[in-house]
């Protein structure tokens, strides 16, 4: 008597690769952030995915604009590359990262910058430059409000003045 078994074998789940891509991919993303149904926050990006935990990736950048109460646009971020930690509502923001305040017509140029939501702050410890209309100055490390009106820089590094 011959007898045959057909029996699969069983495999460590924990040995098994598994996938750790994004789970869901959504295009020209536009989110709002209210504040008593006030916008505060508009957000753009043509790329967003978002991973098991809920954090997600902006591959080809995001843009965002900050409101006044009021309704005006106040400042601007844009950035080539983004993560989102979501728990934390942190943004790191990395790539040719420019913060304006159209207001006082300054703008920040960086290589990477975080954007805590919850605190409605920016910061950085990479180097910086600041451009006003009468002035470039240049640092490593910089800490502001997210609407770019109240900053310090860790360590400035030049100041020049533009010539009118």
């Amino acid at each position: 008597m011959v007898g045959f078994s057909c029996q699969e074998e069983l495999k460590d789940p924990d040995k098994e690769i598994k996938y750790n891509g994004p789970i869901i991919e959504n295009k020209d993303v536009f989110t709002l952030f209210s504040d008593s149904a006030k916008l505060m926050i508009r957000m753009k990006a043509p790329v967003q995915q978002e991973f098991e935990g809920g954090d997600g990736v902006f591959p080809k950048g995001f843009d965002v604009e900050f409101f006044q109460r009021e309704g005006a646009v106040t400042s601007t971020m844009s950035a080539n590359y983004g993560k989102q930690d979501k728990g934390r509502e942190l943004y790191f923001a990395q790539g040719n990262v420019v913060v304006r305040n159209l207001q006082k017509g300054e703008m920040l140029e960086t290589e990477e910058l975080t954007w805590d939501r919850r605190r409605r702050k920016i910061f950085t410890d990479k180097f910086v430059k600041i451009t006003t209309p009468n002035r470039v100055v240049t640092g490593q490390g910089l800490r502001s409000d997210q609407n770019f009106e109240n900053y310090t820089i860790q360590k400035i590094t030049g100041v020049f003045d533009l010539e009118e």
